[in-house]
């Protein structure tokens, strides 16, 4: 069992008269969480929202109907909450109504889940974000040592809790994911018009990784209209699939002032999206998936440790570039990423002549466990 950051985190913040929220993509391990935290708590009860007579239940359903469904248990938890309408008012209801019970509600998709609760549950509660294992949380069960001879095989399938504890299965239980389950919540929505689309969106956006992209030249490639290529893009940002980042820009009248790049969260999903599982040192796209696990797993590293930060990339019209930058508290970090030690790694003078307070920092296979952990 891997101890998961999130859960002392949750642990510490139960009975403080606020609604727990925890997002992620399905398979990121919310119910094994959830279900260690209610073995170590009395009077729980687990709500499914997948479940049909739940959902029927939760329908314009009032303070005491709900409260005829929970019962005397103090912890409540709702799973896939974003499946029963009017969440977001039954929250709040038994939030006001009954305030010594603690609620827990987790959600694969927040597009649906945050629309559901964010008026009602202003003020009323805490939001978290589980990820798929982070290296911080393989260091903590392996040691650094292990984990980082696992740095290969992290590169090429990911870190999704069933793709760790599946050693030589790997490749089946990632198909099983990107083909199946992992869009899910997505591929019913309305707005979502043909899906067959979505899915070669998703493939020309994983052959783009670590390159700025077009929304109108995806769309060309793919047969759709630039504007339904972003509707689908923030979908997929709120199914947690990928992210995005933005360009910096502050002095330089050639720094790129609107371009994009876009990440998957998980390098595995990536991989299984355009069926290639081929092992880390016989890829052309090394680089790429060196830098997507980094940008993701620093992501993880900045949520869990309360590291609030702009993110960014940078680049001139002219190649100068810098792959990531972090503005904290108005200070810039800016990282560089390499892999292959044949190539000399330097840092853009253009950059640190224009902006000359930041630090800067070479992350190699040598040392990016500092930047992770």
């Amino acid at each position: 069992m891997i101890l998961r950051k999130l859960e002392n985190i949750i642990t510490q913040n139960l009975f403080r008269k606020k609604v727990i929220v925890i997002l992620g993509a399905r398979q990121t391990g919310k119910t094994t969480l959830l279900k260690k935290i209610m073995a170590q708590n009395d009077n729980c009860i687990w709500i499914n929202g997948d479940e049909y007579d739940i959902q029927e239940r939760f329908k314009n359903a009032t303070s005491t109907q709900l409260n005829a469904l929970i019962g005397n248990h103090r912890l409540v938890i709702i799973d896939e909450a974003q499946r029963l309408e009017n969440i977001g008012l039954a929250l709040k209801l038994l939030h006001d109504n009954y305030p010594e019970i603690q609620i827990i509600a987790t959600g694969s998709s927040a597009f649906e889940l945050l629309n559901k609760t964010n008026e009602p549950l202003t003020g009323r509660k805490l939001e978290y974000q589980l990820f798929p294992i982070s290296f911080e949380e393989m260091i903590v069960s392996n040691t650094q040592l292990i984990e980082k001879r696992h740095l290969n095989t992290r590169l090429v399938f990911g870190s999704y809790p069933e793709v760790i504890n599946n050693e030589g299965g790997e490749i089946e239980v990632l198909k099983f994911l990107a083909d199946s389950y992992l869009f899910k919540d997505i591929l019913m929505l309305d707005t979502i018009k043909k899906p067959e689309k979505l899915i070669k969106l998703l493939q020309a956006l994983a052959f783009q990784i670590g390159s700025e992209i077009s929304y109108n030249e995806i769309g060309n490639l793919i047969g759709l209209d630039s504007k339904t290529v972003e509707n689908y893009i923030n979908l997929l940002e709120k199914a947690f699939v990928v992210f995005k980042l933005n360009s910096f820009n502050r002095n330089l009248r050639n720094e790129l002032k609107l371009s994009k790049k876009i990440y998957f969260y998980d390098n595995g999903i990536r991989n299984a999206l355009i069926s290639n599982f081929q092992m880390a040192e016989a890829r052309q796209d090394i680089g790429a998936l060196f830098e997507n696990y980094l940008i993701s797993e620093r992501m993880k590293f900045n949520h869990y440790n309360k590291r609030y930060s702009n993110r960014y990339f940078w680049r001139t019209k002219d190649q100068q570039e810098i792959d990531y930058i972090e503005e904290i508290d108005g200070k810039l970090y800016a990282f560089e990423f390499k892999w292959n030690f044949n190539k000399k790694a330097t840092i853009s003078k253009t950059f640190t002549n224009a902006y000359p307070n930041s630090e800067t920092r070479i992350i190699t296979r040598d040392n990016y466990e500092n930047f992770l952990s």
